[in-house]
């Protein structure tokens, strides 16, 4: 990989007084009625923090843009930036500036008014649909605009450094660029997994759907000596080896694809393991009912029930497959960990590697939000990446166009 501007070169260099437009994933998920949305995990909020800080703490004017959720590219109070922006300043422990736009008159006169050491968000950048434009032009035309507010652009959101959209990828072909420490400590991490993995190598992979980790498998099958597969995507293996699956999640079009998985496993010596048994219940958890888990082989599945986990026998499974691993790489939720019924299996793979000798990392999203949930100690873990797509991008061995473009 070609060598970037890292950020202590950029504090070596230099930049108090300067605006460093700083991109962000503030990507939270927020729960209640859109005037009074409360922010349910923080922790990309902590994440963006030490960057943003060692820029404030060094004297810059520091301008962070980020998106939330997916707005139809307008203004929509409930994906406002305004809650974030308040915990930011509580975790940095001073005061962060809120524009109520991203481009225009308000992200002006705020910019404008900050001094050395000084921090302000900007509102959701997906307000503009320019942001996410598949057009070159219309794409630009927006990052110019981003590009007037800053002298020194920071890439610090690792979470959607796969997308090619104004606030990553155009604006840095506008302004002085660094990467910022949260990206960089994230692409290490990674290539440690896909260049030098110390050995045994186990991937867990969970999820609902098989089709959203099918690169992941594929590249993955050549360099770990285990996987391990649960959460909903297990079914649609199950199906292909010929068990019935009952009402449970199932992508018909991708058995064949499951059934080269298995073979290519065994001929190159990948144990795939599967759980033995699951966790089912005869409806999907909801509000207007309780939920009544049972436990049954995973080769008979009853036809009125689906699987929401893998049961307490593959836990131990998976535990024991883990035990001597020296890497690991685990995206994706063993069951519906948000209910307690079926959230044992989860539980069961994040404890497993809370005892790893050596790297674990957790590959983001539901998986890091699963952990925080289940109560367990973030610093247990060697690595909780903030981008679950990136990560799964960058170990499918694809180029990622936000870190493409800050090449030097």
């Amino acid at each position: 990989m070609a060598s970037h501007t890292d950020l202590d070169q950029l504090l070596a260099q230099g930049v108090a007084g300067k605006r460093v437009l700083v991109r962000s994933d503030l990507n939270v998920p927020l729960e209640g009625a859109a005037d009074a949305r409360v922010i349910t995990d923080d922790g990309r909020i902590r994440a963006s923090v030490p960057t943003i800080r060692a820029l404030a703490d060094a004297g810059a004017r520091v301008v962070v843009t980020a998106h939330l959720g997916r707005p139809q590219g307008a203004p929509d109070p409930a994906y406002s930036l305004a809650p974030v922006a308040a915990r930011l300043g509580e975790v940095l422990e001073r005061d962060v500036a809120f524009a109520r736009d991203t481009v225009g008159e308000s992200a002006h006169e705020t910019v404008a008014a900050l001094e050395d050491g000084q921090v302000a968000v900007l509102e959701n950048v997906r307000f503009d649909a320019a942001e996410t434009s598949k057009d070159d032009a219309e794409r630009g035309g927006f990052a110019d605009r981003l590009a007037e507010l800053a002298d020194v652009f920071v890439s610090d959101g690792f979470g959607v450094v796969h997308r090619k959209q104004a606030s990553v990828y155009d604006v840095a072909q506008r302004l002085p660029h660094a990467m910022g420490g949260l990206v960089a400590t994230e692409i290490e991490v990674l290539r440690r997994l896909t260049e030098t993995p110390e050995r045994p190598y186990v991937v867990v992979l969970g999820g609902s759907k098989v089709s959203d980790k099918l690169g992941v498998i594929d590249n993955l099958l050549g360099k770990a000596d285990k996987l391990l597969i649960g959460g909903g995507m297990v079914f649609t293996f199950l199906k292909a080896q010929g068990h019935e699956v009952g009402k449970s999640l199932l992508e018909e079009d991708q058995l064949d694809t499951c059934r080269a998985y298995l073979e290519r496993a065994e001929a190159s010596g990948v144990q795939i393991l599967l759980p033995g048994d699951v966790v089912v219940d005869t409806a999907f958890p909801s509000g207007d009912r309780s939920p009544e888990p049972r436990v049954v082989p995973a080769t008979q599945i009853p036809a009125d029930c689906l699987g929401l986990d893998i049961g307490p026998a593959a836990g131990a499974d998976f535990a024991a497959a883990l035990a001597d691993a020296r890497t690991v790489f685990w995206n994706g939720p063993m069951g519906v960990f948000e209910v307690p019924a079926f959230s044992d299996g989860t539980r069961a793979v994040a404890q497993a590697l809370t005892g790893v000798d050596g790297l674990t990392v957790v590959g983001g999203g539901d998986s890091a939000a699963a952990v925080r949930a289940l109560g367990f100690d973030e610093a247990a873990f060697g690595h909780i990446s903030t981008g679950g797509g990136a990560s799964l991008e960058y170990l499918e061995g694809k180029d990622l166009p936000g870190i493409d473009v800050l090449e030097d």
